[in-house]
């Protein structure tokens, strides 16, 4: 039994000890939102001897604590402490479980009315920490009552043996474990509902009341378990009438990626709402981009498209991103001109963005998109489906009948089956529709 004293002085534990203290005293440590040293005592049970430290006044006085083994025959070694003081000292990383006496006084309080002091100060010093309360024979309630503060279990002073004292320690080890285990998986599935929440709300609303345009949209992070990627897209309608619709990529696919395309797309809805359009609207949005952007490399295409108020014409700008696609009846669907596609934003200082026309005609589908639909795989090469490829897959869909919601997922879903699996890059598509 090591007493507080000689373990500050030295350790005489043998040498196959001191070789599994010294392992599981390298353990990395790490502060707790209070500020107090926590250590990972959950990680280091597999490989060592179990430890005990015994907080009672008088250890040395009364061997209340007996010789014990662990599961697999082991000596559970045990230290001492007098009081909290000596106690902080010894609690190291190889500490696993403690054995607390409830008789002692907390440090610091006066409160004689609070029976639990100690153990309450004992919990704050050792969070993660199985802890053990010993109290007088047949006072279960205020060991019932250690254990609803936060105890694993309690112990009565005069029934104590080492099979009882092992099998509580063992036990008390492995509840505080699969405790800490579920609090952190509580703690992830919080975060992740948070995340989520959070994502969700990102992701546009269209403020389409009052037009006749139908519009449906279609989402794919290419990130592991995201729900917003670096792909952005929004449609708005302006009180003359004329709807709005954008569609951009911000180069990357991490969680800041995702963040700039967000501050990129509230940016294009009110700078839009305020009346700026062509040139003028993408000029100061790579205004906000480079102010907003973590690294100088970050850049962004955009497509925007302004559809007049009788729906029959269009103004198209482009910012080095692909072509929109546009469906009539009876024509083949086609790209729309990409002759005069201006740099991506952020790329070069005082660009500019030409303007096109473009007619559409009394009824037509117009789909934007991002470079995730048209840059996956094609087989097993290292063919990609490319703008003809989905060209000429969009004209088949629609020969068979697809529409809106429809076209989308059957598109999307395609180009992952000839992809041989999940896209890389995040893929967004978005569809308006005119029929009159």
């Amino acid at each position: 039994m090591e007493s507080g004293q000689a373990q500050a002085e030295s350790r005489c534990d043998g040498p196959a000890e001191q070789s599994a203290t010294d392992a599981s005293a390298a353990a990395p440590r790490t502060p707790d939102t209070a500020g107090n040293i926590t250590d990972k005592v959950e990680n280091n049970t597999a490989h060592t001897n179990l430890t005990l430290l015994l907080i009672e006044d008088d250890p040395a006085g009364s061997p209340i604590v007996p010789d014990m083994l662990d599961q697999a025959g082991k000596p559970i070694r045990v230290r001492t402490a007098r009081n909290l003081t000596e106690a902080g000292r010894l609690l190291t990383d190889d500490v696993h479980c403690i054995l607390l006496d409830l008789a002692l006084p907390a440090p610091g309080r006066s409160d004689s009315d609070d029976e639990l002091a100690v153990l309450k100060h004992v919990l704050e010093l050792a969070p993660r920490h199985a802890v053990l309360a010993l109290t007088a024979s047949g006072d279960a309630e205020r060991g019932a009552e250690a254990v609803r503060v936060g105890a694993q279990d309690y112990l009565f002073r005069d029934e104590l043996d080492g099979r009882l004292l092992s099998r509580a320690i063992r036990y008390a080890v492995e509840r505080k474990r699969s405790e800490s285990a579920e609090r952190r998986l509580a703690e992830g599935r919080l975060r992740a509902q948070e995340n989520r929440r959070l994502e969700r709300g990102l992701l546009p609303t269209p403020l389409l009341d009052g037009s006749p345009l139908r519009f449906a949209a279609r989402y794919r992070p290419g990130r592991s378990r995201a729900l917003l990627g670096g792909d952005f897209y929004d449609v708005v309608r302006t009180p003359d009438g004329t709807v709005h619709a954008m569609i951009g990529d911000v180069c990357g696919h991490g969680p800041d990626e995702a963040a700039l395309g967000v501050e990129l797309r509230i940016a294009w809805r009110a700078l839009t709402l305020a009346g700026l359009c062509g040139d003028q609207l993408l000029g100061t949005l790579q205004q906000v981009l480079e102010h907003e952007r973590a690294d100088d490399e970050i850049f962004a295409t955009l497509c925007t498209v302004d559809i007049a108020p009788d729906g029959r014409r269009a103004g198209l700008c482009l910012a080095g991103h692909p072509s929109p696609l546009l469906a009539r009846p009876g024509k083949p669907a086609r790209l729309l001109p990409y002759d005069n596609n201006g740099p991506a934003l952020g790329l070069l200082p005082g660009a500019r963005w030409p303007r096109m026309q473009v007619e559409l005609g009394a009824e037509w589908s117009l789909m934007l998109y991002t470079d995730g639909l048209i840059e996956g795989h094609v087989g097993q090469g290292r063919e990609r489906l490319g703008q003809d490829g989905m060209t000429e897959m969009v004209r088949r869909q629609i020969a068979e009948g697809l529409r809106g919601e429809e076209l989308l997922r059957a598109a999307v879903n395609e180009v992952r089956k000839l992809n041989g699996g999940e896209l890389t890059d995040d893929v967004a598509v978005l569809l308006l529709d005119r029929v009159p």
